[in-house]
């Protein structure tokens, strides 16, 4: 967060000169992520916030409207709370206050400011929301200060100097004759909670301060990925009242049992150093960890775990991947490979005709079948918000989703779905309209291209773990810049 930052041209009093500002510094971060890489490999990334009362939210809503932005290695979201809204919602003004000295430097019209965030997005992606009022409502370490930021994709709310520890479960590996597996689940989630939990001992911290908090509050997010898959193993549409009761059911099972799993290991190992005054000890609850389910977005893990990426509808059933050395593969997805064969109606030709879209609306398949394989941008954006509702209502943190929409998608339509976002108490909202960023890693079929240029592949593990490691180094993209990621 750079909410506490003095804004550009405020009075330095130890030398009498003015601040550069907020958006100065960082472009300092911004250039530091480039210089100091991943292992010389993978492109860090980071989270701009910046709470909509700051003197330069203005700047900060446009700081990434060009693609040549300074701001190539952050997401952005403008941190809000209940203040911004009901003043939107009775045509107030915002006061613009100097975080130094508290004084109102300038105000201006809540409409104004609200649809200047709308355009933004919707001719960008940036910014999104980080509803910091309703993190903080359930932050179970308020004894150890107020949330004010997140990690970079936003599932994982985090004090000064906490670090991410996620992992995410491949829900299409649990679905047992239409059905999702408990018993199995039930052993695998208490078995990733103690990995998490030793993964805080055994890793090697870089910073002496993020050591000491990390281990105080010893927070671990276990998630899930392969939503999708095991939606469609089961028979289940994503835009569908079943869908969200069946998050619901996946998510609140996680949850129950990722607690109960952290109780034992309180008993065997002890409380988090941080219990004491936490929201765990107001309700007489040992726990080893502060919290323990994260959602987030998997967009590696899942390319080497040959699943859908966390609870993300299908992006396409047939897209092409912009890989090493610029090898495009076309990828094609199993279940519907498998249920075409069942049912008699594969064909090359088919394939080919569903790449060029990348679903199934210009097929004379069974509407059933249509219905089943919607893709993101074809599921309205309520359902998408609903969604990612249905998880945040059973996890300690955050909840990393993209609100996919068609090019064709209005202004008006993301701003519903940020409102959504905030009346269903989701954390944080990222939409993002295709095409609107000059590249992204994901398209939509092949209609620019011939399908037959492009080799085609399995979505399972066809490509060897080795070899898609390579290619993920090469192509990931953790900074979203690209418009592939989320919150």
């Amino acid at each position: 967060s750079f909410s506490k930052l003095r804004p550009r041209d405020d009075l330095v009093g130890s030398t009498k000169g003015v601040a550069s500002g907020a958006l100065s510094f960082m472009s300092i971060f911004d250039t530091t992520t480039n210089v100091i890489k991943q292992g010389g490999k993978r492109r860090g990334a980071n989270m701009g916030i910046l709470r909509y009362d700051h003197p330069e939210i203005v700047d900060f809503i446009s700081s990434k409207d060009s693609a040549n932005t300074i701001l190539s290695n952050f997401n952005i979201s403008v941190g809000m709370d209940s203040d911004f809204f009901e003043r939107l919602d009775r045509d107030d003004y915002v006061e613009l206050k100097n975080p130094r000295t508290g004084a109102v430097e300038k105000k201006m019209k809540a409409a104004d400011l609200w649809n200047m965030i709308i355009d933004h997005a919707w001719k960008t992606g940036d910014p999104g929301l980080i509803f910091l009022d309703e993190i903080n409502a359930h932050n179970t370490v308020k004894n150890l200060g107020d949330i004010e930021s997140t990690n970079p994709c936003g599932e994982q709310p985090l004090l000064p100097y906490e670090s991410c520890n996620l992992g995410s479960i491949n829900l299409a590996r649990f679905v047992k004759e239409g059905k999702i597996d408990h018993e199995r689940l039930k052993e695998v989630i208490w078995l990733s909670v103690r990995f998490l939990d030793d993964v805080i001992d055994a890793n090697l911290f870089p910073v002496e301060q993020i050591e000491k908090v990390s281990r105080t509050t010893r927070k671990i997010g276990l998630g899930v990925m392969g939503f999708a898959d095991a939606l469609v193993q089961m028979g289940i549409p994503y835009a569908s009242t079943q869908a969200l009761k069946t998050a619901e059911d996946i998510m609140s099972f996680l949850q129950d049992e990722s607690h109960a799993a952290s109780e034992a290991l309180a008993k065997e190992r002890g409380v988090f150093p941080g219990w004491k005054g936490s929201y765990w000890e107001s309700i007489r609850k040992d726990m080893r960890n502060s919290t323990t389910t994260t959602i987030a977005p998997t967009g590696t893990i899942s390319i080497i775990a040959g699943c859908s990426s966390s609870i993300e509808p299908l992006f396409a059933l047939a897209f092409v991947r912009h890989v090493l050395d610029g090898q495009e593969l076309l990828e094609v997805n199993p279940y519907l490979e498998k249920n075409l064969k069942d049912l008699g109606l594969y064909s090359e030709k088919l394939m080919l005709k569903i790449a060029q879209t990348g679903n199934l609306s210009d097929t004379a398949l069974p509407d059933d079948l249509k219905k089943l394989y919607l893709t993101a941008q074809e599921i309205d954006y309520k359902w998408h918000v609903l969604m990612q509702a249905a998880f945040q209502n059973y996890c300690d943190s955050g909840v990393s989703k993209t609100i996919n929409l068609p090019n064709a998608a209005t202004r008006d339509d993301i701003a519903m779905a940020y409102r959504l976002a905030r009346d269903l108490h989701c954390k944080g909202i990222t939409v993002y309209r295709d095409g609107s960023k000059s590249q992204q890693v994901l398209y939509m079929g092949t209609k620019e291209k011939k399908p037959e240029d492009a080799k085609q592949v399995n979505q399972e593990l066809i490509i060897s773990a080795p070899e898609k490691l390579l290619k993920v180094d090469s192509t990931y993209d953790p900074a979203c810049t690209s418009g592939s990621c989320t919150l």
